[in-house]
């Protein structure tokens, strides 16, 4: 599956360790990850990740293209729930397209450890085969069909 890792700023440290903790599912499938989130989590954990843009410069416009494509399985994304005094309104109108495109495309999206734990217990016990359908090119799904044989 192609799985898409994202953090404010806040949650980067809480994003690194949960995929420490969650290596072992994590690096049975393709992960990318905005710039910053993706360099902390692959040094930290020694997954391998797809570095995008940083979220600010176009990355998380980059995942919510791949997710318009079907390109992307499953997302986590670690949200700040602390505001800026001054919102940045044009970074929010991303995040809830981002979110809004999960919607549309029927993508799993946790925004919070909790459910991103729930996203991960269902991952590794299969639950999201049925993606297989929609996203038959996914390096994953390739793989995993060669195995059957």
């Amino acid at each position: 599956m192609e799985i898409a890792i994202i953090a404010h700023d806040s949650k980067k440290e809480l994003m690194t360790q949960f995929c420490i903790a969650y290596c072992g599912v994590l690096s049975k499938h393709n992960v990318s990850a905005t710039a910053v989130t993706g360099k902390y989590v692959s040094d930290a954990s020694g997954l391998e990740i797809e570095r995008l843009l940083a979220g600010k410069q176009g990355g998380v416009q980059q995942i919510a293209s791949r997710i318009a494509y079907d390109e992307i399985d499953l997302v986590l994304f670690f949200r700040a729930t602390n505001q800026p005094e001054v919102p940045n309104r044009e970074q929010e109108d991303l995040e809830a397209n981002l979110i809004r495109m999960c919607d549309l495309h029927n993508i799993p999206i946790a925004t919070n450890i909790a459910t991103a734990e729930a996203l991960i217990a269902a991952l590794e016990r299969g639950d999201f085969d049925w993606r297989e359908t929609i996203n038959p090119r996914s390096e994953y799904n390739r793989r995993k069909k060669v195995k059957r044989y």
